[in-house]
């Protein structure tokens, strides 16, 4: 607006100027002696033709302004409207809900307070109860997370009978044998476990007797592993443990229940439990770095399904967190003890020692990430690997080379996970990463074969029972007649192979399979390694 107000001055000058310029002109002819070809009349027509044209332009101008700003202001009008309209849908859908909602609730309050007030002894009575109050939750919040859907069609699992029978029995010695013999059923077996401790008269007591063998005959094998029947028996304690938390807290309407049947003597046995667990744990080399220990696992699942870790020290347990910080209950097992105040100098911990990764995932577990933001946690993890990597790759042996490579390797793979999982390819782009990947498996692979090129090539007899002879010329032979034999990453990558003979073969004889009857063998002829059972 001052703009507009300066320029209209303007104009209003201009008479004023010409005036002043007649004046000049007037003088100029006075002492002029010469006669000028211009006169006064053409000059003043000239400049007023211009006064009116800019005028004109001035007022055409003017009136666009006026246009503009009435339609911003119908605009804004407008605008504001439908946001109030939306606001008021918005306030009447969310009255409706509260007042659905509160019709169920008030409905269930009322089935509860009209139910007879005897004790359930029927377990089938109890677990029919608990279905129809979590339908009527789910029904009240039907827009609720997938989560909670998931916990609510669990209510269908039926375990088999054999699973019941052990359960109702108390038969902690049964229930391992069972899970033992069924472990290639665990996945089904996992699902079936809660609803199997319902019918055990106290699952508490069911599951603290299955524990007393969890550190019995541990002893390690030729290679200096622990034997597998051992872990698969601490993995069966530590599913048992889980299942009977994930019981407690299914059963939102009967948790007193449940808390009754957790009685202080229960609580007693399973604190010496805890103590025998504890001196194990801090006599044993349990490997932090790892993040991934079994043993402290237990131990800290055991505190929170029997609700006793308010009874040790809380400094003491919280430095096992990153003994286990790379499973995928730590968060929740968390948050089951109580630590959410100290998870900050938890992850603090983690990054300060090189585990970024692992600090990045439970900074988002505990929405910690305006205190330690993601990306740049995860640039420095991958700047330590690699000045690790090129500043011994000088004075490092081909066997060092090729694991710091490998350590590269599993490193990118890693952040590339991590960047996927909590979606941050907008803040850090994972083309780079996958380049430096290919480029790895590349230099991976052209190593092989350079060390497989170089291994003696054994010759193999001809059919008609004669050997294979060296032939002499006077010309070196072709080099790039020859190539390495090709090998496959993968053991269904080739169908056949052929074992070497120390012998020709009789005429019109069959070569033979590799199929020894004491072992399994990939169909190339590599040994099949078994894993150990494991149970998360």
């Amino acid at each position: 607006m001052d703009d507009t107000h300066s320029v209209a001055t303007l104009i209003d000058s201009t008479t004023f100027k010409i005036q002043q310029l007649q004046q000049a002109f007037s003088e100029l002819e006075n002492h002029n002696a010469v006669s000028l070809n211009v006169k006064w009349k053409e000059l003043e027509e000239h400049f007023h033709g211009l006064e009116k044209s800019l005028k004109k332009k001035f007022d055409d101008l003017a009136d666009q302004e006026k246009e503009y700003v009435s339609k911003v202001s119908e605009t804004r009008q407008m605008l504001e409207k439908q946001e109030a309209f939306v606001m008021t849908k918005e306030l009447a859908s969310l009255e409706l809900l509260q007042d659905e909602r509160d019709t169920v609730i008030s409905a269930i309050f009322e089935n509860y307070m009209n139910s007879p007030t005897e004790p359930v002894t029927n377990v089938d009575e109890l677990t029919e109860t608990m279905a129809v109050d979590k339908s009527d939750v789910k029904a009240a919040t039907s827009d609720s997370e997938d989560s909670k859907h998931a916990k609510d069609d669990d209510l269908d699992v039926k375990p088999c009978s054999q699973l019941i029978e052990l359960c109702k029995g108390m038969d902690a010695e049964g229930l391992h044998k069972y899970i033992s013999d069924n472990r290639k059923n665990l996945a089904s077996i996992r699902e079936e476990i809660p609803f199997a401790l319902k019918t055990a008269t106290n699952p508490f007591n069911l599951v603290l007797h299955c524990l007393k063998d969890f550190y019995s005959g541990e002893t390690l094998g030729i290679d200096g592993k622990k034997d597998a029947n051992l872990l698969g028996l601490r993995r069966t304690c530590l599913m048992l443990m889980e299942s009977l938390s994930q019981l407690v807290a299914d059963a939102i309407s009967f948790s007193s229940l449940y808390d009754d049947m957790l009685t202080p003597e229960i609580k007693d046995q399973a604190k010496m439990v805890a103590n025998e667990w504890k001196s194990k744990i801090d006599s044993m080399d349990i490997d932090a770095g790892s993040g991934n220990s079994l043993e402290a696992h237990a131990f800290l699942q055991l505190l929170a399904t029997f609700s006793i870790a308010s009874e040790f020290n809380q400094d003491e347990i919280c430095k096992l967190i990153p003994a286990v910080s790379r499973r995928r209950q730590t968060a929740e097992l968390c948050r089951s003890l109580g630590f959410l105040e100290k998870m900050p100098g938890v992850i603090s911990l983690l990054v300060n020692s090189g585990r970024q990764i692992e600090g990045v995932n439970l900074a988002y577990a505990f929405e910690l990430t305006e205190q330690f933001t993601p990306v740049p946690l995860l640039k420095a993890y991958l700047k330590e690997v690699r000045k690790v990597s090129q500043g011994k790759a000088g004075s490092m042996s081909p066997g060092a080379q090729n694991e710091m490579n490998e350590r590269e390797l599993s490193a990118l793979k890693a952040v590339i996970k991590c960047i996927e999982d909590h979606k941050l390819e907008e803040q850090y782009p994972v083309d780079p990463l996958q380049k430096r990947i290919l480029q790895l498996e590349k230099a991976k692979a052209d190593k092989r074969r350079a060390a497989e090129a170089a291994k003696p090539q054994s010759k193999r007899p001809r059919a008609n029972g004669s050997t294979y002879n060296a032939r002499v010329t006077s010309f070196p032979p072709d080099k790039s007649f020859y190539r390495a034999p090709e090998r496959y990453a993968f053991p269904y990558d080739r169908q056949y192979i052929y074992p070497a003979e120390s012998h020709p073969p009789p005429m019109m004889a069959t070569s033979t399979y590799i199929s020894p009857p004491h072992a399994t063998y990939y169909s190339n002829g590599y040994q099949v390694q078994y894993q150990a059972p494991y149970i998360q």
